[in-house]
C-alpha cells in the first residue's frame, strides 16, 4: 500500500490544476494522481472527433496561474491538450501520475482518519493507496461511452455508424454523404469540420439549440497582450471575459425574449436567406435553459451558406439500408451516420465508496459550497460551472483546498466534514439551471442534490464564489473539524 498526503483521482484539467496548486503552495506534501487512462488530459485526451474544440474562451477555461498564449482563444482539442501537458511538466505534476490505475472503490476509516483507494492497473493487478485527504477530479460523465438512443432498423443500415466519444482513427468520410444526428455542441462542431471533405453533411436534429457566433481570436485580447506584460494582460482579459459571460447569462435569465431575438437575428444574418432560421435555430425553451452552442468565426453558418452542409429538423422513423427514414417520409441517404446524441452522466467515474463500512449513495447527499458533500469527511469534489467556463470553479476549488490545509495545519486538525443541521431541508437538482437538457434528465438521479440557500446551494457564478471561497470563513459552523 502506498501512502501519500493527498490523493487525486483523475488527471484531466481539474486534477492537473489541483496538483499544480498543491505543488506551488504545499510543496512538502506528497501527492499521487490515479488516472485510468494511459495519458493525461481527461476529456481532451478522450475526444478525438473532427474539429473538437473548447466551447468557451481559453482565457477563462485556462488556469489562472498559466496564461493562454495562443492566438486562437476558442482552441482546438490538440492545443488544449498541449497546454495541459505544458502545465504538468512546468509544475512537476507528470511524475505524480500513476497511469493505467482505475479506481474502483474508496473506503473511509474514522479510526485511521484516512481514505483507502482500491485501483485496478492496466495489467490486471489490484493495488491500494492510503491518504488522509481525497480530491475527486473525475468530471460528471461516463468515459466508457456516450448516449445513443435505440433506433429501429439500425442493424439494417449498410453504412458506418459512429459515436463522437468513440471516434475510430481510420474513419474515412471524404466524398461521402454524412448525417450527423444531434443539435448540441458536438454536432455543431462536427458538421463544418466534416463538410470540408464530405460530399455533403446533414445535421439532423429532433429540435433546435441556440447557436451563437464569435471570433476565434479576440481583438481586444490581442491589443492588451501587445501592450502589457503577459500575466497582467491575461488577468485583465480573464476578468473582462468572466464579466461578459456573467452579464450575458444574467441578461438572458432576466430578459430571455430580448436575448432570443438577438440570437435569431445573428443566425439569420450569418446563415443566409436559404436557411429557415425559425425552423432550425429557434428552440422552444429560453436561452440558457440549456447551454448555448458556440461556433467560432461562424463556421457552421458558413458551411450552410456554401451548400456543403444543411439542417433538417425532424424526428426519425427508422433506419434503412440506405440511410435514415424521417417521420415525414423523407429518406436521408447516407454513407456515414454520426450519433452526436449526448453524454451519459456518471458520478465520480462510476466508483463506489464506503464510510466506515456504509455504502455512500450519492443522491442522498447534499453539496456544500459546490465542492463537498454532507457527512463525507476529508473529501473535496471538483465540479466546474455549467453557465461559464468549467475551470473557473475548479481553480477556486484548488485555492480553497490549499487554504483548508493551511487552516488544519495551524490548528492541528486531522479531519473536516460538512454537517447538515436540517435533514428535511428542501433540495433540488445540483444541475437545476440545466434541468431541461436531455443528459441531465437522463442522469440527474445519480448525482448529489443541492439546497436552496447557502452554503448548501451550488452557486453557478464566479463572482459569487470568488469572495466566499478565497476569503470566507473556513470554520463557519457548518464545516466541522476534528483532531
Amino acid at each position: 500500500m502506498e501512502k501519500v498526503d493527498v490523493l487525486i483521482i483523475g488527471a484531466g484539467i481539474s486534477g492537473i490544476g489541483a496538483a499544480c496548486h498543491l505543488r506551488t503552495k504545499h510543496p512538502d506534501r506528497s501527492i499521487a494522481i490515479l488516472e485510468r487512462r494511459e495519458d493525461l488530459g481527461g476529456t481532451w485526451d478522450l475526444f478525438r472527433y473532427p474539429g473538437v474544440r473548447s466551447d468557451s474562451d481559453m482565457f477563462t477555461f485556462g488556469f489562472a496561474f498559466k496564461p493562454w498564449v495562443e492566438e486562437r482563444d476558442v482552441a482546438t482539442g490538440d492545443a488544449i491538450l498541449s497546454y495541459l501537458n505544458e502545465a504538468a511538466d512546468e509544475y512537476g505534476v507528470r511524475e505524480l501520475i500513476r497511469f493505467g490505475h482505475g479506481v474502483d472503490h474508496l473506503d473511509w476509516s474514522s479510526d485511521r482518519k484516512t481514505w483507502i483507494a482500491t485501483a485496478s492497473r492496466a495489467d490486471g493487478e489490484v493495488v491500494t493507496f492510503e491518504a488522509p485527504v481525497l480530491l475527486t477530479c473525475t468530471g460528471y460523465y461516463d468515459y466508457a461511452g456516450g448516449h445513443t438512443p435505440e433506433f429501429e432498423g439500425l442493424e439494417e443500415f449498410e453504412g458506418e455508424v459512429v459515436h463522437p466519444q468513440l471516434w475510430p482513427e481510420d474513419l474515412d468520410w471524404a466524398g461521402k454523404r454524412v448525417v450527423v444526428i444531434g443539435s448540441g455542441a458536438t454536432a455543431v462542431t462536427l458538421v463544418p469540420a466534416m463538410a470540408k471533405d464530405a460530399a455533403h453533411v446533414t445535421m439532423l436534429q429532433r429540435s433546435p439549440s441556440y447557436v451563437f457566433s464569435r471570433p476565434a481570436r479576440d481583438p481586444v485580447a490581442q491589443a492588451l497582450r501587445a501592450a502589457l506584460p503577459e500575466q497582467v494582460a491575461y488577468d485583465m482579459i480573464r476578468l473582462k471575459n468572466v464579466g461578459m459571460q456573467r452579464l450575458q447569462y444574467m441578461l438572458a435569465r432576466k430578459r430571455p425574449g430580448y436575448i432570443k431575438g438577438l440570437l435569431l437575428d445573428m443566425a439569420r444574418e450569418e446563415a443566409g436567406p436559404d436557411v429557415d432560421v425559425d425552423t432550425h435555430f429557434n428552440p422552444s425553451y429560453d436561452p440558457w435553459d440549456q447551454r448555448l452552442c458556440l461556433i467560432p468565426d461562424g463556421d457552421l453558418f458558413a458551411s450552410l451558406r456554401e451548400g456543403a452542409a444543411s439542417v433538417v429538423t425532424q424526428t426519425i422513423d427508422r433506419f434503412t439500408p440506405q440511410g435514415v427514414l424521417l417521420s415525414d417520409g423523407t429518406l436521408l441517404e447516407a454513407d456515414v451516420v454520426v450519433t452526436a446524441t449526448g453524454l451519459t452522466l456518471q458520478f465520480l467515474g462510476g466508483l463506489t465508496a464506503e464510510i466506515d463500512g456504509k455504502l455512500v449513495e450519492p443522491s442522498e447527499h447534499i453539496v456544500y459550497k459546490g465542492m463537498m458533500f454532507h457527512d463525507v469527511p476529508n473529501c473535496v469534489a471538483f465540479f466546474g460551472y455549467t453557465s461559464a467556463s468549467w475551470t473557473l470553479k475548479t481553480d477556486l476549488t484548488s485555492e480553497y483546498v490549499c487554504r483548508l490545509l493551511d487552516h488544519m495545519d495551524e490548528r492541528g486538525y486531522a479531519t473536516f466534514v460538512p454537517r447538515l443541521d436540517d435533514p428535511d431541508m428542501p433540495t433540488q437538482s445540483i444541475m437545476a439551471n440545466l434541468s431541461s437538457s436531455g443528459y441531465v434528465k437522463r442522469g440527474d438521479h445519480l448525482l448529489p442534490r443541492q439546497g436552496l440557500s447557502q452554503p448548501w446551494r451550488n452557486k453557478d457564478g464566479y463572482f459569487g464564489d470568488y469572495a466566499t471561497i478565497r476569503w470566507g470563513r473556513l470554520d463557519d459552523g457548518v464545516l466541522a473539524f476534528g483532531e
